[in-house]
């Protein structure tokens, strides 16, 4: 990929805010980034065309295939307490949701970072912050987008994941022209005015609405109902036996009941 050529695609609008740069490889740009937080001056986005040591969520890895993943990161600077990033992951997974839509890949949402296709995993955020100087919050997103899938690199995952060989052939920079746009356009949005914005959305493309699910800690389930959305701060709703419940994403994970 050609940062010069993506910034170009993007336009004056985003090259105003962020900055974009390319790698050939790298660890974890997530790490590259949160690494450069305390002297960063701009908004950035790193894209790495091989990533040796992707991170997921509860210390989990990456694991990609050269070409045949997008792995990038953006640092993005909010001016606003910690706490009011809680919805920021669901935030970036409608941005997400809603660029592969207008590109003819539909996809749903799993709470609270995960895009499904066909009811495997397509794509994955983690985001991890950092104080400013300034009394503000780096929030560093990292995204991985699984394009097409080896069958070795598959075994290797371990469970169910998604490839979408239609945006494999796409133009490399015009995809990831494509993504970054409307990701800039929404983190603009949610710096305004929160996950507000969002949650309807969210609700919207929620792949277990009206599913019996179990929100699993540490492998012991903690909370079981039926899936009901999300409300304003992200949280995940459920219908329990006790009535209705607000599960606030940690390192906690939801999985659908037979």
């Amino acid at each position: 990929m050609n940062g010069a050529a993506i910034a170009r695609i993007c336009g004056p609008a985003f090259n105003a805010v962020a900055d974009i740069e390319v790698v050939a490889e790298t660890g974890s740009t997530n790490a590259d980034l949160l690494a450069r937080s305390a002297h960063q001056a701009r908004n950035t986005v790193l894209i790495a065309e091989r990533q040796n040591a992707g991170r997921g969520r509860a210390g989990r890895s990456w694991l990609s295939a050269e070409g045949g993943s997008l792995t990038f990161s953006v640092a993005w600077k909010f001016h606003c307490p910690l706490h009011a990033l809680a919805g920021l992951p669901l935030a970036v997974g409608v941005a997400l949701a809603e660029t592969l839509a207008s590109l003819s890949v539909n996809v749903q949402l799993k709470w609270p970072n995960d895009l499904l296709k066909d009811g495997a995993k397509l794509a994955g955020v983690l985001i991890e912050t950092r104080s400013a100087p300034d009394d503000a919050v780096w929030a560093v997103i990292g995204i991985g987008l699984n394009l097409h899938l080896p069958d070795e690199l598959e075994q290797r995952i371990g469970r169910p994941a998604a490839s979408a060989p239609w945006l494999a052939a796409m133009d490399r920079d015009a995809l990831m022209a494509a993504l970054l746009s409307n990701l800039a356009a929404s983190l603009d949005q949610f710096g305004q005015l929160g996950f507000a914005a969002f949650s309807a959305r969210w609700n919207r493309l929620h792949a277990h609405q009206g599913s019996m699910v179990q929100i699993v800690d540490g492998g012991v389930t903690v909370a079981e109902g039926i899936a009901a959305g999300v409300d304003d701060s992200g949280a995940l709703l459920l219908d329990s036996a006790a009535g209705r419940i607000a599960i606030v994403a940690g390192d906690v994970s939801l999985r659908a009941q037979a």
